[in-house]
């Protein structure tokens, strides 16, 4: 099978695993040990990411419905390593009722080929996505915005 075929498939299952609640299902999609940079949360790194995101899937979908809308910019593939990056809009309606929030981040992924040849992502970071804007337009050093971060 084709690599960029093989990835926009686990792409398609990523996308269905939200669509449908399955954590399982969007667990298989990632290595056994990888590193989730996720937006709004602390880095996780090896198992600590997959019983994180495990425990964060199993809050969201008890909670929410999602709908996932994923967006591919590109997928290149270099050897057994390959990245993709793109758009993965979400709309999550509560499931006591009430109004969907509606989110669109930005989204890298590098994948890896594990022993059995299957791709998985192997390192997940995403953020907020904004407004195109005109590349002169003056925009914020996000350096020198203060944090409300506190380390313990």
């Amino acid at each position: 099978m084709d690599d960029i075929y093989a990835i926009n498939l686990a792409k398609s299952e990523f996308r269905e695993a939200y669509n449908t609640g399955d954590v399982d299902r969007l667990l298989a999609v990632y290595a056994d040990r990888f590193t989730d940079m996720s937006v709004g949360v602390p880095s996780f790194y090896g198992g600590e990411a997959r019983q994180v995101l495990r425990s964060r899937l199993s809050r969201l979908f008890a909670e929410y419905r999602a709908k996932l809308s994923v967006s591919i910019i590109d997928i290149q593939v270099l050897g057994a390593t390959a990245y993709d990056y793109g758009w993965h809009e979400m709309s999550l309606t509560p499931r006591v009722g009430g109004k969907a929030i509606i989110t669109r981040q930005r989204y890298f992924e590098l994948w890896k080929k594990d022993t059995e040849g299957r791709w998985r992502i192997a390192l997940y970071i995403d953020n907020m996505d904004l407004p195109p804007a005109m590349p002169n337009q003056q925009f914020v050093m996000p350096q020198t915005v203060p944090q409300e971060v506190q380390w313990t």
